[in-house]
């Protein structure tokens, strides 16, 4: 438990740090470290991590990308010839991707009698969603100069927000098994728990200090934790799902009894796009 405290503390303070400085190269950096060792790891659980060509494919295509997201030096607009949608889509992103998955292909094709499919399109995946997904932290940032670290810290939030009030409600009221194959702690009760706990205290964070609290904004507020509660803890469970699968117990251990980094934000990673969208589709800041 001391183990598991301690740990702990530290990253909260090296979370601290990198969000101090927050508007400075610090935080890309930081993004970028996250995701190599994210993806280290769950090429690790699928035994191709030892693959060295796909291994330094994957971890380049993941490391960019957050530098990539902020700078969007180079964009395209594409105009859909129906209407005035704007599509835009960063060629700078869609060619390093396209790229790493080239690589990845042709080394298949010259180890095809070590490496299945099964771990090539597991690899693919994990280089695509872990980058896009964890990258959103900068355009959640770049969102809005002014309000740029709250929107960061209550993306991060809604994930972690709800697993504390779900802990909590289902030691206190957790009596029905929620996936019990998957993760026999998680309860219906302390599901719910979640949801509620992140819906509330995203309407006392958005409103409360802006001074902009009524129904409306605080119902569609309400609504935007409780979704990314869902979404986190679907995030979770699959992250366990694999987990059990493969036979594993935690993806790594770079942090004394937590695990790796995709034990701590496997549920972060579907809530960051998650939260991303919201903000842009409401504009509530």
């Amino acid at each position: 438990m001391l183990t598991r405290i301690i740990s702990g503390a530290v990253g909260v303070v090296i979370m601290a740090v990198v969000l101090y400085f927050h508007n400075t190269i610090v935080l890309p950096i930081a993004v970028a470290l996250m995701i190599a060792v994210m993806l280290y790891e769950l090429l690790r659980a699928v035994n191709m991590h030892r693959c060295v060509p796909v291994l330094i494919a994957s971890e380049v295509c993941g490391i960019v990308m957050p530098f990539i997201y902020d700078n969007f030096d180079i964009l395209i607009d594409v105009k859909k010839q129906s209407g005035n949608d704007i599509r835009r889509f960063s060629l700078v992103s869609f060619a390093v991707t396209l790229l790493c998955a080239f690589v990845i292909f042709v080394t298949w094709l010259k180890k095809h009698k070590e490496i299945r499919y099964e771990q090539l399109f597991f690899t693919l995946a994990v280089m695509i969603l872990v980058p896009q997904a964890m990258s959103t932290m900068i355009r959640i940032h770049n969102f809005d100069s002014n309000d740029g670290l709250f929107l960061l810290i209550m993306a991060l939030c809604g994930a972690w927000i709800a697993d504390t009030g779900a802990y909590f409600t289902g030691v206190a009221l957790g009596k029905h098994k929620l996936c019990p194959e998957i993760s026999p702690k998680k309860t219906i009760e302390g599901f719910i728990g979640g949801i509620l706990t992140t819906g509330i205290v995203y309407v006392v964070a958005f409103c409360v200090p802006s001074g902009r609290f009524n129904l409306k904004t605080a119902l569609f507020i309400f609504i935007m934790g409780a979704v990314c509660a869902v979404i986190g803890t679907v995030g979770d469970l699959s992250a366990s799902m694999v987990k059990r699968q493969i036979g594993f117990k935690d993806y790594g251990k770079i942090m004394p009894g937590h695990g790796g980094l995709m034990d701590r934000f496997d549920s972060v990673l579907f809530v960051l796009p998650t939260f991303y969208a919201f903000i842009v589709i409401a504009n509530i800041i």
